[in-house]
């Protein structure tokens, strides 16, 4: 048995090729790196990686974190600067003992120290929309704020063993070194492989106020089903929130248990990628539902297009 899944259409490339290395027994751990990677290597998809947007400043800072669900190894980056793959840097400073997160120039010199690629991340598409959006922040007033989907994963090999990571350029026009819940255990990503784990998108201002990916992993610790235990978490949460702290961002889980089975709830429109044994490789749109449940339907070819138009527009 094995299975895998990812946040957003933009995962759906990465998780077909981290397919292949599921079905001929590879590692998750190299599932989830080869799944990120693709995302964060692809130039239009504007929340991750190479083609992501910068910070108010112009800047483009990344965060990555990986996780190893056999051991509870952890490796992850903040304000990273100017490295090709962040995913890449976090899965090997999941190997140090100490010293195992690295934020800004630390975490840029320790991956040039171990051999990363430096690389340009900001691409002059990335820029030509942050000089739009400061324009029309200065003449119109506008709240700046704009965009924050991360691309989480977490899967599941032949060998009973699990993994997950998350990587995220994080919220457009941005203060600098911000960091959201995208590199923190138990907000943006959890995993055990004798359980199942959880990884999380949106926004990671409220997101860290909850723990959800922890919590959901909690929840299938004592028995609920992936959907079950997704439901419970977020929109329990998000109630709350609301009640305690008056509003809720955006935010969407995906969680996947131990025997491939999976789960998504969320408070907003959200779209992930799927793969297992038994499920051919699909996106599908998730919505909050009634009575706190989620509704979730395979997205359209209609649907399809019209996101494969969208990102590519000319700016």
């Amino acid at each position: 048995m094995w299975g895998m899944i990812a946040t957003w259409r933009m995962a759906h490339d990465g998780v077909l090729a981290a397919k292949a290395i599921l079905e001929q027994q590879g590692s998750c751990q190299d599932a989830v790196e080869t799944a990120i990677k693709a995302v964060e290597d692809y130039p239009f998809y504007k929340s991750v990686g190479y083609g992501g947007l910068p910070n108010e400043e112009g800047v483009l800072e990344m965060d990555a974190a990986f996780m190893d669900g056999d051991t509870f190894k952890i490796g992850a980056v903040a304000g990273i600067v100017d490295v090709e793959n962040p995913i890449s840097v976090a899965r090997s400073l999941s190997e140090e003992k100490f010293n195992s997160f690295r934020i800004g120039q630390g975490a840029v010199a320790y991956a040039l120290a171990e051999g990363f690629q430096p690389k340009e991340m900001l691409t002059p598409r990335a820029k030509t929309i942050w000089e739009k959006r400061k324009a029309e922040i200065a003449a119109n007033n506008l709240d700046p704020y704009d965009g924050h989907d991360t691309v989480g994963v977490v899967a599941l090999d032949e060998h009973q063993s699990m993994a997950a990571g998350t990587s995220s350029s994080g919220l457009f026009m941005k203060k600098s070194g911000r960091v959201g819940d995208s590199p923190l255990s138990g907000s943006g990503f959890y995993v055990d492989s004798e359980i199942g784990g959880a990884a999380a998108t949106g926004l990671g201002e409220d997101l860290m106020k909850g723990c959800l990916s922890y919590e959901i992993v909690r929840l299938m610790g004592e028995g609920l089903a992936p959907q079950e235990a997704c439901d419970q978490a977020v929109y329990d949460f998000e109630a709350r929130l609301k009640k305690r702290y008056g509003k809720a961002g955006a935010f969407s889980l995906i969680a996947l248990d131990k025997q491939g089975r999976w789960g998504v709830a969320t408070n907003v429109e959200f779209t992930f990628s799927v793969a297992t044994t038994n499920q051919e490789p699909a996106i599908f749109m998730a919505t909050p539902g009634p009575e706190q449940t989620t509704v979730i339907e395979p997205i359209t070819k209609e649907w399809l297009e019209a996101y494969e138009k969208r990102i590519k527009a000319p700016v």
